[in-house]
């Protein structure tokens, strides 16, 4: 049986164009949930390794085999300006996957985030490189660079399935997921969404102590009330 080849790469894919990732530029993620129906987000243990800023990007998915960063190293090469690096290591905790160097060299491309499901090293050195990198944790332990690995192809990160292309969007509550056909529906929604959480907060500045719409509950069918 023929070795598997270190690397499969898809060379190019369409990105999402700039305008539409400006209706997304500082959309909270809870917002982002909300306008695809409530799902969407990465499992909660990928989290950020320090307080960076906001950030939308195109997906660049990235499979890399446990204890090994072959694969995110060259992705560097096939990455555009404002694309996101999601590496799936399949929740490996022996080794980092990547360090302050490869995210360096990421920032230089262009890449405006990288969030993988496994492990990164060097917190003080990617804070200083200054984008936003999400992980399950920290580990000084350090990867080899073999292969296999894949660039470009789906992958599946975080309880989420991830394709190029797809848009990502993160901030201190975590990365949220919206596939491409799903883009401008999300787009068209977050409009609205804006408008309802900006009246929910002025409900909460103005003192109030319930939604309207929790008063009407209390008083339907739907409650019984015990009397002592």
């Amino acid at each position: 049986m023929a070795e598997p080849v270190p690397l499969t790469i898809r060379r190019d894919w369409p990105r999402i164009a700039p305008a539409t990732l400006e209706r997304f530029k500082d959309a909270p993620t809870g917002f982002v949930v909300d306008a695809i129906g409530r799902a969407g987000a990465l499992h909660h243990g990928i989290r950020p390794v320090w307080r960076g800023p906001h950030f939308v990007g195109s997906a660049l998915p990235v499979w890399t085999t446990a204890r090994d960063n072959l694969a995110p190293y060259a992705a560097i090469n096939f990455a555009k300006p404002v694309d996101v690096m999601l590496i799936a290591t399949g929740e490996y905790e022996g080794a980092a996957v990547v360090g302050d160097v490869v995210v360096g060299m990421m920032r230089n491309a262009g890449i405006v985030a990288a969030v993988t499901d496994g492990l990164v090293r060097d917190v003080a050195g990617i804070v200083d490189v200054g984008i936003p990198v999400y992980a399950r944790g920290l580990t000084p332990n350090s990867p080899f660079k073999h292969g296999p690995g894949t660039i470009g192809l789906p992958i599946a990160i975080g309880g989420q399935t991830v394709e190029a292309g797809d848009l990502v969007v993160g901030d201190g509550d975590g990365v949220v997921i919206v596939p491409r056909w799903r883009i401008e529906e999300a787009a068209a929604e977050l409009a609205a969404i804006r408008e309802k959480e900006a009246g929910m907060d002025a409900l909460v500045r103005s003192g109030a102590k319930m939604p309207a719409w929790l008063g009407a509950r209390l008083s339907g069918d739907a409650v019984r009330y015990v009397e002592d």
